[in-house]
């Protein structure tokens, strides 16, 4: 399915990329190798199952833990020990000689897609820019780097005298120990109140700190995230296109994390990706009936997005980020013909998706619980969520829908003091980041009074691509694997790869 180098415990690291425009800038962070492009015909993703460990020597020690035989852990160095648990501390290191760091920063985003569209930006006037993810999505680029115009950058440089290495707890004592690990587990190892099969890596990220990553191949990844993506007891045709999605957007994705050495983490910001185990026989027949395939345009695999419901209508792509709009991504209603008739896109109109948020029958997905919801906000809450840019805004707060996209969506929700101080506006993905109890942005805002509103909306997600409950209806009503994906994206290929595939 992919071309490249056959990833694996003992593959080799490719050399990391630049992280300056010139041999004199110093460096925007700690240099990381790559990791190894997938391989063609078994592909091993690098899932980080932990990061940001040993962010200080004070930091929580790391405990691996055997689900039976002995654990084997291999230093750089090539020293080896043999365990059914091991401890590691973390202890602050001198460098022999200090390191500068300096980068620009443009961020924090709400999303790697968002982030990635700016590093694209940056990328285009000649600069080497990565996307990091430190504690939120950032872009980071050289220092004295020119910027995209009209963004917001901040300067950043540090002096590092000291870096944090990993200790291990012996009956002798503490013992230095060389990075990165290698650590071998035959029945598997304990994490997360699950065991995952390895072989595991214990390596250094960009920011200083560790992550402990896990390499699995493609199709048994597959079976920790499936699960929890859609029920297990879903039809048969809904698994099969969850599983497809999984895999597809695994693939196109596995650059996500380029600058810390590994390719997907493991929680809400990737796929969750959880114990294998657990994968029942419905999800391995889902995984083994389509096993190689998935969703390609021009010969690479599609952004392949889902969510939970969207309500009855699909979103466009730029109306969840801030992406290049793709032609398998689009606003269209999503039901059946009488749903059709009584609702036409584009939904740009308070009334018009008003109309549509007190109906529901005939859309697809119509049974889920999040298909229509209504959330009471008040003043207190929203400046509470939005931080320090909110308290300069006088009382009684304006809420006001400033934009919509083609599907109805809010594309931008300001928020307006009763004095001229400068409103607050969220845009696109940050809008649901900031505000958390809105399942998502087709909604309405009906004042409540002073500082109060009731926000009526429908689904749950950002609406873009197949909808969960929209493929379990469509399943359950007869449609085939191929069809319900073909529905969600329209001029796609399903079936496999017949090229390969280079992360960026």
């Amino acid at each position: 399915m992919l071309l490249g180098l056959t990833s694996g415990c003992g593959a080799r690291e490719l050399a990391a990329p630049p992280q300056s425009q010139s041999p004199s800038a110093p460096a925007t962070h700690r240099s990381v190798p790559r990791p190894p492009q997938l391989s063609r015909a078994e592909p091993v993703l690098w899932v980080g199952l932990e990061d940001h460990l040993g962010s200080h020597p004070a930091a929580m020690p790391l405990r691996l833990v055997s689900a039976g035989a002995p654990l084997t852990l291999e230093d750089a160095a090539g020293r080896s020990w043999k365990a059914a648990s091991f401890t590691l501390r973390w202890e602050s290191v001198a460098l022999p000689n200090p390191l500068t760091l300096a980068r620009r920063i443009a961020g924090p985003f709400a999303s790697f897609e968002s982030a990635e569209r700016l590093a694209q930006r940056w990328r285009a006037l000649g600069v080497t820019a990565s996307v990091a993810h430190p504690n939120e999505w950032e872009v980071w680029a050289p220092q004295g780097s020119i910027a995209p115009e009209g963004t917001p950058i901040r300067d950043w440089t540090r002096r590092v005298h000291a870096t944090v290495e990993p200790t291990l707890e012996s009956p002798e004592g503490l013992q230095r120990i060389k990075g990165p690990l290698q650590i071998t587990a035959p029945d598997g190892l304990r994490w997360n109140r699950g065991v995952f099969r390895g072989p595991f890596r214990l390596q250094r990220d960009a920011y200083g700190s560790w992550t402990l990553i896990e390499q699995v191949a493609v199709e048994r990844y597959l079976e920790g995230v499936v699960p929890h993506e859609i029920g297990a007891s879903s039809p048969v045709a809904a698994l099969e296109a969850q599983t497809v999605l999984a895999r597809t957007w695994a693939l196109a994705n596995s650059h996500r994390f380029n600058i810390d050495g590994y390719h997907l983490c493991s929680d809400t910001q990737c796929q969750v990706y959880s114990d294998p185990r657990l994968a029942g026989a419905a999800v391995r027949q889902a995984i083994a009936a389509t096993r190689g395939r998935l969703l390609s345009r021009a010969g690479r695999p599609i952004s392949a997005v889902y969510h939970a419901t969207n309500g009855g209508v699909m979103a466009a792509g730029p109306e969840a980020w801030a992406m290049q709009p793709q032609p398998y991504l689009v606003a269209k209603i999503d039901g059946d013909e009488g749903w059709s008739q009584r609702h036409a896109i584009p939904l740009q109109q308070r009334q018009t998706v008003s109309s549509l948020l007190i109906d529901r029958s005939g859309a697809y997905g119509a049974q889920h619980p999040l298909f229509r919801w209504s959330r009471l906000i008040t003043a207190d809450e929203i400046r509470q969520s939005i931080g320090a840019p909110a308290q300069a805004l006088q009382s009684p707060l304006q809420l006001n829908a400033l934009q919509r996209g083609t599907s109805g969506r809010v594309l931008a929700l300001q928020i307006a003091g009763a004095d001229a101080a400068e409103p607050v506006v969220l845009r696109l993905d940050r809008i649901r980041r900031t505000l958390r109890r809105l399942p998502s942005t087709l909604f309405v805002i009906e004042p409540q009074g002073l500082d109060r509103w009731l926000i009526r909306g429908g689904g749950f997600g950002h609406g873009a691509g197949l909808s969960q409950a929209g493929a379990i209806d469509l399943a359950w009503r007869g449609w085939s694997t191929e069809r319900i994906l073909t529905h969600y994206y329209p001029g796609t290929i399903y079936g496999p790869l017949t090229g390969g595939v280079q992360s960026p």
